[in-house]
């Protein structure tokens, strides 16, 4: 998604037509964070449900605030030694024109601000899927906004942004396999490895309270996510983002099959967790791909996507890491695939002249696209976990035992997500300020069973 992307021969000039796409595009992309939030919020236990939507949705807020202060200046300001942009103009947002172009092309540079924003929003709340349960809301509050600016801005220039180390070595990332999906599902685990496991972890069922919500969340993931790939070549002037936008669906569908396919085999059922699941990977691994295979490569990467991340899934039960909701097994080895997919079934023919192994271009893209991705999951990784680190020092992260047990929704939040006393769970909570502790339990003790 290079904002240097040119679009005519001559001075560019601004398009109407794309100009009403990429803010649709914004919109759509927008749309995928309470997307995320309903995902997740039914994949958890019901005690825990308002904290899951309100971890996606805070995000919102910060990082609007921090992108118009300083985070689109770090990601696509002009370059500073290939690891961060800087540009003064771009601080606040204040020193751009109503008209002024992004470079290169046809639409305002307001716009693209806007589109890349709503990517940033959503890449943080990515990874609290995986600490579900089990941490403190300010510290994961301010962990999104030490987050951002240290790790997502830098590498959203690394990637895109002119200047940048990987932009310049030539790694494909149409719209977020490293900087998007790799990043969040590596800072997952570095931030799982430093607060530990849930409570019971292993040992107490923990089965998701509203498979019918998980099935909405991923239906709106996956109309969102026709904005987030199509939308990321900036303009239907040439038809990329027309083959992105079919190879999205194509890709998601295989996926989806994959997925069934292997948990028929291994577990003997088509669950519609794993239909959702399976869907999400393969929108994870073609996000990086889609605009350079063809339509049977989108088959290929969707498959081999859906059943390795479905295989993957198992791995916190064998290595003992608690990743409540799949994000390193989904997200993570997602965009590991779809990124290095990109070296072997790479056409040389829709984005790029790049071709993959498979058609010529021997191992040149492969090797390149490997960089990309093990230079982005080692820094997410680290800086994650000693961002997590700092802050579990000295604030704490975690919410007490205790707590986490009763329910952390009543703690956080002084609500309730469902109300079965007929009272209405949010109106009581602020009414009385506390719901007691034994009350708390008992509810959720019989909403889960």
């Amino acid at each position: 998604m290079p904002p240097g992307i040119t679009l005519a021969a001559d001075a560019p000039e601004l398009s109407a037509a794309n100009t009403g796409f990429m803010l649709i595009c914004s919109a759509m992309v927008m749309l995928m964070t309470p997307a995320l939030a309903f995902f997740y919020g039914g994949m958890v236990r019901v005690k825990s449900t308002l904290n899951m939507l309100m971890m996606s949705f805070i995000s919102l807020g910060i990082v609007s605030v921090l992108w118009v202060l300083y985070g689109f200046s770090m990601a696509f300001g002009t370059d500073r030694g290939s690891l961060v942009g800087w540009d003064a103009d771009y601080l606040g947002l204040s020193g751009i024109g109503v008209t002024e172009l992004l470079d290169g092309g046809s639409i305002p540079l307001f716009v693209f601000a806007a589109f890349q924003l709503m990517f940033a929003i959503l890449t943080p709340a990515l990874i609290s899927g995986a600490l579900a349960d089990r941490v403190k809301f300010t510290a994961w509050a301010l962990f999104i906004a030490l987050w951002v600016t240290v790790v997502y801005f830098p590498v959203a220039h690394w990637v895109w942004g002119e200047g940048g180390w990987a932009f310049d070595l030539g790694v494909i990332d149409f719209a977020g396999g490293t900087a998007v999906h790799i990043n969040a599902g590596a800072a997952a685990l570095g931030v799982i490895l430093v607060i530990g496991k849930r409570v019971g972890f292993k040992k107490d069922p923990m089965r998701p309270h509203s498979l019918p919500l998980v099935m909405l969340g991923a239906g709106l993931l996956w109309f969102g996510w026709f904005g987030f790939n199509a939308g990321s070549w900036l303009g239907n002037d040439d038809g990329v983002g027309a083959v992105m936008f079919l190879n999205t669906q194509i890709a998601t569908g295989a996926a989806m099959l994959g997925w069934l396919a292997y948990e028929k085999i291994r577990h003997g059922a088509f669950t519609t967790l794993g239909a959702a699941s399976g869907a999400v990977s393969g929108l994870v691994a073609i996000t990086p791909a889609g605009g350079s295979v063809s339509p049977l490569g989108a088959i290929a990467v969707g498959v081999i996507a859906g059943v390795l991340c479905a295989m993957a899934v198992g791995l916190k039960y064998r290595f003992g890491y608690d990743d409540s909701l799949d994000v390193v097994g989904v997200h993570l080895v997602g965009g590991v695939i779809g990124s290095l997919l990109v070296g072997f079934f790479a056409t040389g023919g829709v984005q790029s002249d790049d071709a993959g192994l498979f058609y010529g271009g021997g191992l040149d893209q492969l090797w390149k696209q490997a960089a990309g991705v093990f230079g982005v999951l080692a820094y997410s990784l680290l800086a994650s976990a000693l961002l997590a680190l700092i802050i579990h020092k000295t604030m704490g992260m975690r919410v007490t035992e205790d707590d986490e047990v009763s329910g952390i929704d009543q703690l956080e939040h002084a609500e309730t997500a469902y109300d079965h006393s007929g009272a209405g769970g949010g109106s009581a909570a602020r009414s009385t300020g506390t719901v007691p502790p034994a009350a708390t339990a008992a509810q959720n003790t019989k909403v889960d069973a």
